[in-house]
C-alpha cells in the first residue's frame, strides 16, 4: 500500500477496513483509493498540505489549515481513517473526538476559550465582530454548566455535544 501505483489487495482492503472501524464499504475504500493515488502527484504513497490544497473545496474551507495540520504526510490507511470522522457508519462518539482534535491545536488534551474563539473566528470571518463571538462563545458555555475560564477535556467535548445531530456525513462516490 506504500507505492499508490499499485492495486490495492483484498488483503489490503479488509486491513484499511479494520482500520477505521468498518466506516466505508469495500468499493467505497477502492473509490477512496483512487481519489488518493489523484492527489499523491509525487507517487511517494502520501499525500502533502499542497496536494491537499489543489481540492478546491478543501481549498477555501475555513478550516482548511487547522485541519492540514491532521493532514499532512497521511499515507493511504490514515486518510481512511481521516475521511471516516465524515462516514454515516462512524459513531457519534467517534465524531466529537474529530471535533476535539480540530479545537486542540497544540494536542495537549484541553481546549480553552482562546482555541474554541479562534475555531469561531475562522468559521465566521467578518461576518461577525469579536464582541459577538465572544459573546456566542460564552453563553454556550454557560449553557452548558462552564465558564470563559473552563479548559475543556474530551469528556466535557461529549458531555456538550453528546445528545447533539451532528451531520458530519459525506457521501463516497463508487467509480
Amino acid at each position: 500500500m506504500g507505492n499508490t501505483s499499485s492495486m490495492l489487495t483484498q488483503y489490503d482492503i479488509e486491513e484499511v477496513q479494520e482500520h477505521c472501524n468498518h466506516a466505508f464499504s469495500q468499493q467505497e475504500i477502492v473509490s477512496l483509493y483512487h481519489r488518493f493515488c489523484q492527489l499523491d502527484r509525487s507517487g511517494g504513497g502520501f499525500v502533502s498540505s499542497d496536494e491537499f490544497l489543489s481540492v478546491p473545496e478543501f481549498a477555501v474551507n475555513p478550516l482548511s489549515q487547522r485541519l492540514l495540520r491532521m493532514l499532512d504526510g497521511l499515507n493511504f490507511k490514515e486518510f481512511v481513517a481521516f475521511l471516516s470522522a465524515f462516514s454515516s457508519r462512524t459513531s457519534l462518539q467517534q465524531k466529537i473526538e474529530f471535533i476535539f482534535k480540530v479545537y486542540d491545536l497544540d494536542c495537549k488534551g484541553k481546549v480553552a476559550f482562546n482555541d474554541m474563539l479562534s475555531v469561531l473566528r475562522d468559521l465566521t470571518g467578518s461576518f461577525m465582530t469579536e464582541q459577538q463571538r465572544q459573546k456566542v462563545l460564552t453563553h454556550v458555555l454557560e449553557e452548558a454548566g462552564y465558564t470563559k475560564d473552563s479548559s475543556l477535556a474530551l469528556s466535557d467535548f461529549m458531555k456538550i455535544l453528546g445528545n447533539s445531530e451532528l451531520k458530519m456525513d459525506v457521501e463516497v462516490p463508487i467509480d
